[in-house]
């Protein structure tokens, strides 16, 4: 029974979000007593979400995930649970039909199915095709047996820790981080060659997919792909901080220092990626050295107030450092461009500027390929250290 003292059977669970066309994300939980109150852990992969905040009273069970400004409102019962996944975007609330099983370390499949290929490897994959706003990315798959996990590599960043099977000639994937929800589907045709895929995010989101295999497969320069107009060699900005605080990149605390402004939003996984990164070993090592950070955060909407709560929610999970600007507002279309109007063009979340001592803008990073691209990841941060010690060498 799942239903015992008003308390979360412990274990491991599987949760399942139902899209608007039907399909089923699901994805693995585990529950744990911990200092006299329940704790979760979003499992995905080799990646663990802790979610300390777990309120039951009575049969009504309230689940506040730590980043992305979403929550599960739901109802226990002898089988389970069920309710809603809720996200707060700003201007509305979306909700998500949610039920659990306890006692369930499966995700796609009860029973131990049989693979009819092995996909490991890279893909070249091809999203939206037919359609002018067709993607290039690159798959990199690892399969055991049936079981399979791996991730999609975009310009813009990477769809993180993906979990799932191969039942026959099929592939099955999915993951849940609190904010986005993804599942993947696509026919195995041979060794090579992918088709039929089907990919769904969140409540509505849809998208076919198809990839072929290549070893070579890559991705574009991600210092290649934004710069500023030309003529200008630097950018300038004055915004106020979640404590209502101006800060301008001409404050003395900035000068004669290596900068690395961060552009982000608290809704993006890749941010939260880069963030994690930054905070937990970049700015250690650094900062003392002549380097500082700056965020400037994008969010869901015109109210500081919102953006306050949700940025604060950022800094606390993080213990971000370094200042946290509220910039500007994703759903407008015009910024960051607008907000920096230097930029010549803009990709997507996250970009990172690196500027040299002298306050020129030497390089711009698009995109973050997090701890889910495995060799990805490490090669990005062995370059960007490179990039920071030839800096702060220069006089």
């Amino acid at each position: 029974m799942a239903l015992a003292q008003n308390k979360l059977q412990t274990g491991v669970w599987r949760g399942a979000l139902t899209t608007s066309s039907g399909n089923l994300v699901p994805f693995n939980f585990a529950v744990a007593d911990t200092d006299g109150h329940q704790q979760i852990t979003v499992l995905n992969g080799s990646e663990r979400i802790k979610v300390p905040d777990v309120k039951t009273i009575g049969d009504s069970v309230f689940i506040r995930m730590p980043l992305f400004d979403s929550e599960f409102k739901l109802k226990l019962n002898v089988d389970g649970l069920t309710g809603f996944w809720i996200r707060h975007l700003g201007t509305k609330d979306s909700q998500v039909p949610f039920i659990a099983t306890p006692n369930t370390s499966w995700r796609f499949f009860k029973d131990e199915q049989k693979a009819s290929f092995d996909i490991s490897g890279s893909w070249a994959a091809t999203f939206g095709a037919g359609t002018p706003g067709k993607d290039e990315l690159v798959g990199e798959f690892k399969q055991n047996g049936s079981a399979l996990t791996g991730t999609f590599l975009s310009t813009t960043g990477d769809y993180r820790f993906l979990q799932g099977n191969v039942l026959g000639n099929h592939l099955y994937l999915s993951c849940f981080d609190g904010g986005h929800a993804f599942f993947f589907t696509a026919k195995i045709n041979d060794d090579k060659t992918i088709t039929e895929g089907e990919f769904f995010a969140g409540i509505s989101g849809h998208e076919s997919w198809t990839a072929v295999k290549d070893p070579n497969a890559k991705l574009p320069d991600a210092y290649s792909l934004t710069a500023l107009k030309p003529g200008y060699k630097k950018i300038d900005f004055t915004f106020k901080d979640i404590n209502g605080n101006t800060v301008s990149l001409s404050d003395s605390r900035f000068k004669n220092k290596v900068v690395i402004v961060q552009i982000l939003g608290s809704w993006c996984p890749n941010c939260m990626d880069e963030t994690n990164y930054l905070v937990g070993s970049y700015y250690p090592k650094y900062h003392d050295k002549g380097v500082e950070v700056i965020g400037l955060a994008y969010e869901r909407t015109t109210d500081f107030a919102k953006s306050q709560r949700t940025l604060q929610q950022l800094k606390d999970h993080f213990n971000v450092p370094y200042p946290l600007l509220i910039t500007g507002y994703t759903p407008g279309g015009d910024d960051p461009q607008k907000s920096l109007p230097a930029l010549a063009d803009f990709k997507g979340f996250p970009t990172t500027i690196i500027i040299d001592k002298k306050g020129d803008v030497r390089k711009i990073h698009t995109g973050f390929s997090g701890p889910g691209t495995g060799e990805y990841y490490t090669q990005f941060i062995d370059e960007f250290t490179q990039l920071t010690d030839d800096l702060l060498a220069e006089k």
